[in-house]
């Protein structure tokens, strides 16, 4: 495999610790700021907001330009992002820095599975793919504890510092190793695009993405202070226990994929937004006995990303049915209905925790999967009807 995948993976890698870093570091960052919780809390949703943005608009707006351009032009725009989260002087800048580092996100993600597929032979696309993905998976597993660790001893600030390093190390290594000359598929017209996001059956399958998993984000948001004000732990263990819920995450991933190939994506979706209906209710109980805590914490992390491949390889099956001419669109917007599920689950578990406290979060996020559960019934029953 060539040496730019790498280079591809250390940047997916440097975004997914960005992403998913302020989970562990929302109790720090509210003391230090001076504002509350649910205020911290909008650091997760509105970064979530600038990625459903940047993944749809800003990749059609460049869907022109040359794609290593764009890759380092991205890069730039999260390193910037990340120095200024560093050094930002109040917290209206730190949410500025948070939706710019977002958009870069965003199209980072829509661009990257071209440009790694561009790399290598075509029957190779699928493991070139896979190697890019890998370095988000290594950011759950590792780089948010990490990164959680880097900000409760030195400062949230210093993990900023951190990940703009590896964002900059990432940039040079694509700089040097990403050819220029790199195959582009001819873009597709704006009538095109338009009909993806108008169709019914995707726009179901888009509500299914971000209504299952924004309820998830409703109270994972929110688990560092409930594992430091409910379940008692200190602030030094959370980055531990985000290590245990990283390497569920990852074999939940794996997981839930070869479900969705075994059973179909409505039989997989099924089963695992019951059962993470489930295990968010549990936490409610068990949210104040530390060692069920985190066993709970464990199983709920297989079932909250298990449905990523589920709901990826529904979103591509529909839209070859439907709109063929532009299933790479539709996948694209699949991710943005991924973080609009994020920004609105990360925004309602703050309003939940300022009006009536934190404990209340997992139980809502539980019925709001068993929403999504009722949306993936409907669509499997119109699937049996074509």
């Amino acid at each position: 495999m060539p040496l730019a995948l790498f280079a591809l993976a250390l940047s997916a890698f440097a975004i997914g610790t960005t992403e998913f870093v302020i989970v562990g570091l929302l109790p720090t960052m509210a003391q230090d700021l001076s504002i509350s919780i649910p205020s911290a809390g909008l650091l997760v949703s509105l970064y979530a907001l600038g990625v459903a943005i940047g993944a749809p608009v800003l990749t059609a707006l460049t869907n022109r330009w040359n794609r290593k351009h764009v890759l380092l032009s991205v890069m730039g725009l999260f390193v910037i992002g990340n120095l200024v989260a560093w050094q930002a002087p109040s917290f209206e800048a730190l949410i500025a820095a948070r939706i710019l580092t977002g958009l870069a996100h965003g199209v980072f993600f829509s661009i990257g599975s071209t440009i790694a597929t561009g790399l290598v032979p075509k029957e190779k696309g699928a493991s070139a793919i896979a190697i890019m993905f890998t370095g988000l998976t290594v950011a759950l597993v590792t780089g948010v504890p990490i990164g959680t660790y880097i900000g409760q001893i030195f400062g949230w600030e210093a993990t900023f510092l951190t990940v703009s390093v590896l964002g900059s190390l990432a940039m040079i290594g694509s700089a040097v190793l990403v050819p220029n000359n790199l195959k582009q598929s001819k873009p597709s017209k704006v009538s095109e695009q338009f009909k993806v996001i108008t169709h019914p059956r995707l726009l179901l399958v888009y509500a299914i993405t971000a209504v299952g998993y924004g309820g998830t984000f409703v109270a994972f948001t929110y688990l560092a202070p409930i594992l430091s004000n409910i379940s008692g732990f200190a602030p030094n263990t959370i980055g531990l226990i985000l290590l245990v819920y990283g390497v569920s995450v990852a074999a939940g991933n794996i997981w839930g994929g070869k479900m969705a190939d075994k059973l179909g994506p409505i039989k997989a979706l099924t089963i695992i937004f019951t059962g993470l209906a489930t295990i968010l209710l549990l936490f409610t109980f068990t949210a104040i006995h530390p060692v069920a805590a985190v066993l709970t914490i464990f199983i709920w992390g297989a079932f909250a990303f298990g449905n990523v491949p589920g709901l990826q390889v529904y979103v591509v099956k529909l839209a070859q049915e439907h709109t063929p001419e532009v299933v790479d669109v539709a996948s694209g917007l699949n991710i943005a209905a991924f973080n609009v599920g994020i920004a609105l689950g990360a925004w309602g578990g703050g309003v939940i925790v300022e009006t009536s406290g934190l404990m209340n979060t997992p139980w809502v996020g539980a019925i709001i999967v068993l929403f999504a559960l009722v949306l993936t019934h409907f669509s499997g029953m119109l699937d049996k009807k074509v």
